[in-house]
């Protein structure tokens, strides 16, 4: 059974998403960058070892990834998940994880990087929204691309309806890709393509066009 570890910055929605959703794996620990994260106290609740290590009290970025990479190994995981986790990681933390650490973004990327994504696609009068699932690089949420969910976008949409409406995508998709890396069949290109193996007419609908 493959090793997972976790880390987040805050609530932890998607952190209980992961959790609740049946995965054939073993959640080794929950790390935060934040002390105060709620989502702590949901790992808790489901036995799952924390840890926090406050970004604030490291001297640079590459410090703490440094740290955050020790605390991370005591756990020997084959997947690293960023669940809402609020950090820009330096390239040597990801190229240590290469293959082993993906990300959701709440966007169909390429489009909208970054933060505020949702204020974003109403500015650009877009129609279609919605969340991508990814493996990590140094190019923040540019990695290559795993499986993506959409959603409308309404005349009447806020930034904060239509935030509610991806995070129920967020919480499926992110469990269904979850679940593929843990049983195998994932497979990224040298080329920075993902294919799903024997994926059947619904798994191919949530990976991104060309990929299959």
């Amino acid at each position: 059974m493959k090793n997972i570890v976790i880390l987040i910055s805050g609530r932890g929605s998607n952190l209980g998403a992961l959790l609740n959703a049946a995965i054939p794996a073993h959640f080794a620990a929950v790390i935060s960058n934040r002390p105060d994260a709620s989502g702590l106290q949901i790992a808790s609740a489901h036995g799952i070892p924390t840890a926090s290590l406050d970004h604030k009290a490291f001297s640079s970025r590459e410090n703490f990834d440094t740290a955050l990479a020790a605390e991370i190994d005591k756990y020997a995981p084959d997947l690293v998940v960023l669940a809402g986790f609020m950090r820009v990681l330096t390239p040597a933390f990801v190229a240590q994880y290469h293959g082993r650490l993906i990300n959701i973004h709440p966007s169909l990327l390429p489009a909208f990087p970054g933060l505020h994504t949702h204020e974003q696609a109403l500015k650009a009068g877009v129609k279609v929204h919605g969340c991508t699932v990814h493996f990590v690089t140094p190019d923040l949420d540019h990695g290559p691309i795993i499986a993506q969910a959409a959603v409308p976008v309404y005349d009447h949409d806020t930034a904060a309806s239509l935030a509610d409406r991806v995070l129920v995508q967020e919480h499926s998709l992110y469990a269904q890709a979850v679940r593929w890396f843990v049983e195998g069949r994932l497979k990224l290109t040298e080329d920075g393509k993902v294919f799903l193996l024997g994926a059947s007419p619904i798994e191919a609908a949530l990976i991104s066009p060309g990929d299959i």
